[in-house]
């Protein structure tokens, strides 16, 4: 019987399979592993498999969202080494929660649209809280690791709750040409951190305003404006290469004439 064959297709089986490595006689780079190194590869995982998601790929996605997966076991691994909590905790408290926060589905309460759900999960979260000590603000649940795009979000959207929010979709576009207008000036002047101060002031207004639409996240359209933007220079690169011409070397305006012919060459 072959190694793979020891295991069974699971939970469990990755849960041994993760024991043999963490045993003293296992893998040395598995054994040396602790919750903190884990979280840097975690994110890593992470992003190739969203990198995968975003390609479409389903075949990747398998293996990457597996390759997350034996990085969240390691974890709950190490917990249940330290005697802190087991796989089967993390089953149990990741299904009683669907269950309370999906209320309208296994309990009385109703919900028929999106924002009814996030609603309804919002309140049953703040139930929850109750009788815990109270956060000193709204935004001490908003977590540090979080890329500074998506974080910008998420304060901007805890700010919201407490009625700190713009009243229409004008409002949050003037301001963004009120930051381009400062970060104008910032720049007239020679002031360099002005100028930094400013350009973060008017990217977090454009967080805002993508967060006031209630449509996609500023995360996934900042990915797509960078696979458009690849997918682009790549044209570029192919076309100049099968011209033989070095692009360090043919001057703006040949690198802007492929641009646009890429822009044309989409929109056809």
């Amino acid at each position: 019987m072959g190694a793979e064959e020891k295991y069974a297709p699971g939970a469990e089986g990755l849960m041994a399979v993760l024991r043999r490595l963490r045993a003293p006689d296992g893998c040395p780079w598995d054994r040396a592993q602790t919750r903190h190194t884990l979280t840097r590869h975690l994110a890593c995982e992470c992003a190739e498999l969203i990198d995968a998601v975003d390609r479409e790929d389903p075949p990747a996605i398998c293996d990457e969202a597996g390759d997350v997966l034996m990085n969240l076991f390691l974890q709950i691994l190490i917990a249940e080494e330290r005697g802190e909590f087991t796989l089967a905790d993390v089953w149990k408290n990741e299904i009683g929660k669907m269950i309370r926060r999906h209320a309208h589905i296994f309990g009385d309460e109703t919900a028929s649209t999106p924002e009814e759900v996030t609603a309804l999960w919002e309140k049953i979260k703040r139930r929850e809280r109750a009788g815990k000590p109270e956060p000193e603000s709204v935004l001490d649940g908003v977590p540090q690791y979080l890329s500074a795009l998506a974080r910008a979000e998420k304060l901007q959207k805890k700010a919201a709750e407490t009625g700190f929010d713009w009243t229409d979709e004008a409002g949050v576009l003037a301001k963004i040409r009120e930051e381009v207008e400062e970060l104008s000036r910032a720049m007239d002047s020679c002031d360099a951190d002005a100028v930094d101060e400013e350009l973060g002031d008017l990217l977090f207004s454009a967080v805002n305003l993508i967060r006031f639409r209630k449509r996609e996240d500023a995360e996934s359209l900042l990915r797509r404006a960078n696979r458009k933007f690849e997918r682009r220079f790549r044209f570029i690169e192919k076309n100049l290469k099968a011209a033989g011409e070095d692009p360090g070397t043919v001057g703006i305006d040949r690198l802007e004439a492929l641009w646009q012919a890429a822009k044309t060459g989409e929109k056809e």
